[in-house]
């Protein structure tokens, strides 16, 4: 047996380079998703077990050293995430504050709900000690102001209200509180007030150099395309989406086309190729320098520097920045003469990415870059095996086009319904119609129009764009049109996806048959995906809302108010519909400001307001009392209230085959880590007995639950 596995594990020479990048993941995924944060004396006894594993990796046989310094790298993961956790620490705000803010804007930007919203630094706060002020704040405005007028790098003043960042809507989904950490974003709110411009800004700094010529080009572009087209065509070229109307963004969306607003590798990809092409064909056409330099090599520096430009002029985005090494890693491969297409090139930029940004790893834009990119650089290296010099050049080229949609699409399905809960039935004929002409015209136009335009005669490529993007606009709202176009799919649980993604990473980079138990390990992952429950009665953490699960689907308990967490609920049921609708169904018992919800027989009551909280006597019948106000009434119940909801985060309620009644918290879930910290404790689990004796005799010595 071990001479068997040791041919096995020679085997797999030469593949070892893949396992790097995954090895690294799965320490920093590990580390993530701890419910304690390990403290120092941890991560150095950790460290020096690492140093140990790689003293042993050398000295056992060569067969087995990888095993070691696998588990090495793992170790090594979760360090580099703790290292970009502590690095990243900055001041949250703990309380809701209502007031004078100033700050320096460092961004403009519009939410999905079409608001503008704004980034600042330098932060001042009325009656607050700057050592307690966040770095950064997040100010959405409301109502017509002149937003339009300021540029970053202005001082401004309002008068606003601030939170912390929210914690997930549900338990296990999202984490924005984690998300915001690494965004050194300590507080987020709204302004009702006019923003007013305290200081102007500093124009002689290079980010304010580029941000005015960002927006330079962006409002040109829109001038000379008018209507969404232009919009489209600032967005590609400088990042600047603000023009984009909401129905067109839902078309691309719907037609799984709205990689193609967003700059990320697909841009680069397009943007450094035609460079690379454009400068080496055209240094060929000079015999001399053709035959005494090494116009590749040249190429690919030309290529380096104009990717170098657009990452800068584009306002420089996470994904931006992740495309751009990636396709400096292929560019260098070509410096240092070796292919720039391969798998190992694919894992040395996995490797940079995690090492300089590991929380990257658990967001949609990495998984799906990396997903595509690995899944092409696989299918078309077998093609190679295919012989089709006898197919004409015209349909080789259209079945290159036809399969590198096709393959990126079911690369990144799984990541985007897992994210998005969505999947675009027509997304394939969307793509297929629309990438290769943002390859062959609009990217080459665009460049075009750049190099035109200092002769004033940038018109021609933005004219040849404008005729590329009405295509592409066309067909989103074409195919987005068609019944049935857009599917839903249920959230699937925590494990699922790292799951899934280990096994297909597990088929591509294991030789031989071994690569059967990634396909093994994947068929696993989609049964339990199929198998996936979801909450019976979910509750907001600002206790004004509850979703009831029912046979039309999830019932909520008011029409509007909360719209981003009942639209975050109703898509991880994988039936997303408005709220009033889920709002109209049956299933709630609503008296005025009082909802009842039935368990199983378990009684919930939420109250809204402080008037319906005084008219309450006792629990009204009820086992648990979910409240939007500060409740100090002593009730023969679990009650949580906005105080308790807090600390506690949203709620999930479901009733266990035994009858007990499980009460699962989003703090609970995500642990206590630095980015939660403010909460408070972490909340102990709850647990109600269906005998009510017995629940009694708990709850007397359960002080958690504040039961009287």
């Amino acid at each position: 047996m071990r001479a068997r596995i040791q041919d096995a594990l020679l085997a797999q020479r030469g593949r070892f380079i893949g396992w790097v990048p995954v090895c690294l993941a799965i320490g920093i995924g590990t580390y993530f998703s701890l419910r304690v944060e390990p403290d120092l004396v941890v991560m150095a006894s950790l460290a020096v077990f690492a140093a140990a594993l790689l003293i042993v990796s050398r000295v056992v046989p060569t067969a087995f050293a990888p095993l070691f310094v696998a588990l090495a790298l793992v170790i090594a993961g979760g360090g580099i995430a703790k290292l970009r956790v502590t690095t990243a620490e900055a001041p949250i705000l703990t309380f809701r504050y209502y007031g004078a803010i100033e700050g320096r804007i460092v961004n403009i930007e519009r939410s999905a709900s079409d608001a503008v919203r704004l980034m600042l630094d330098r932060v001042v706060l009325e009656r607050m000690a700057p050592d307690r002020t966040p770095r950064h704040v997040r100010v959405s405005v409301h109502g017509a102001q002149p937003i339009a007028t300021f540029t970053p790098g202005d001082v401004i003043i309002l008068t606003g209200h601030l939170s912390p960042p929210a914690g997930p809507a549900e338990p296990g989904g999202f984490d924005f509180q984690r998300h915001a950490w690494f965004m050194e974003l300590g507080a987020v709110g709204y302004t009702r007030t006019p923003v007013l411009r305290l200081l102007a800004a500093d124009n002689t700094t290079l980010a304010a150099r580029l941000f005015a010529l960002r927006m330079a080009v962006s409002r040109a572009v829109q001038a000379a395309i008018p209507g969404e087209a232009g919009a489209f065509a600032a967005a590609i070229m400088t990042g600047d989406r603000s023009g984009m109307g909401q129905e067109t963004l839902r078309d691309l969306r719907t037609s799984n086309l709205a990689h193609l607003l967003a700059i990320s590798g697909l841009h680069m990809g397009l943007l450094t190729g035609f460079i690379f092409a454009v400068v080496r064909y055209g240094l060929a056409l000079i015999p001399g320098v053709a035959l005494r330099w090494p116009t590749k090599k040249i190429a690919a520096i030309g290529a380096l520097a104009v990717g170098a430009f657009y990452l800068a002029l584009s306002g420089g985005s996470v994904s931006t920045e992740r495309a751009y090494i990636m396709v400096a890693v292929m560019l260098v491969a070509v410096l240092l003469g070796r292919r720039a297409l391969t798998l190992r090139a694919v894992a040395m930029a996995a490797i940079i990415v995690l090492l300089w940004q590991p929380d990257a790893l658990i967001g949609p834009g990495f998984q799906m870059s990396f997903a595509a990119t690995t899944a092409l650089v696989v299918a078309f290296g077998a093609l190679r095996r295919f012989d089709l010099r006898g197919l004409p050049r015209w349909s080789r080229a259209v079945l290159s086009v036809i399969l590198s949609s096709f393959i990126a699409g079911v690369a990144t399905a799984p990541f985007a319904a897992a994210h998005f809960n969505q999947i675009a039935h027509y997304g394939l004929i969307a793509n297929v119609l629309s990438v290769p002409l943002m390859g062959v015209l609009v990217m080459p136009a665009a460049v075009l129009a750049v190099c035109l335009a200092p002769f004033g005669l940038w018109w021609i490529g933005l004219g040849l764009m404008d005729i590329g993007l009405r295509w592409i606009l066309l067909v989103a709202a074409t195919v987005s049109a068609q019944d049935g176009a857009l599917g839903h799919v249920v959230a699937p649980d925590w494990y699922v996806l790292p799951l899934l993604s280990f096994g297909l990473l597990a088929w591509v980079l294991i030789a031989g048959r071994g690569r059967l138990i990634g396909l093994a390990i994947v068929i696993l992952a989609a049964g339990l995906w199929h198998q996936t429950t979801r909450a019976t009665l979910l509750v907001a953490d600002s206790g004004s809302l509850m979703g009831l699960s029912g046979a039309e689907g999830r019932v909520l308990s008011k029409p509007t108010g909360n719209g981003f967490v009942a639209g975050i609920w109703l898509e991880n049921d994988g039936a997303p519909v408005e709220q009033a609708q889920a709002a109209a169904r049956a299933g709630l018992v609503i008296d005025g400001r009082v909802t009842r919800a039935d368990l199983g027989g378990w009684q919930v009551l939420q109250v809204s307001g402080k008037t319906a909280l005084a008219a309450l006597r006792g629990c009204d019948g009820a086992d648990v009392v979910i409240s939007n106000q500060i409740d100090a009434t002593a009730r023969p119940c679990v009650v949580y209230d906005l105080a308790r909801l807090r600390n506690t985060g949203a709620l999930a309620l479901d009733v266990a085959p035994n009858g007990d009644l499980l009460i699962e918290t989003a703090h609970q879930i995500t642990g206590q880590r630095p980015w939660n910290s403010w909460q408070g404790p972490w909340p102990a689990p709850v647990r109600l007995a269906h005998d009510h004796q017995k629940r009694a005799a708990e709850a007397t010595l359960t002080g958690d639950l504040e039961m009287r």
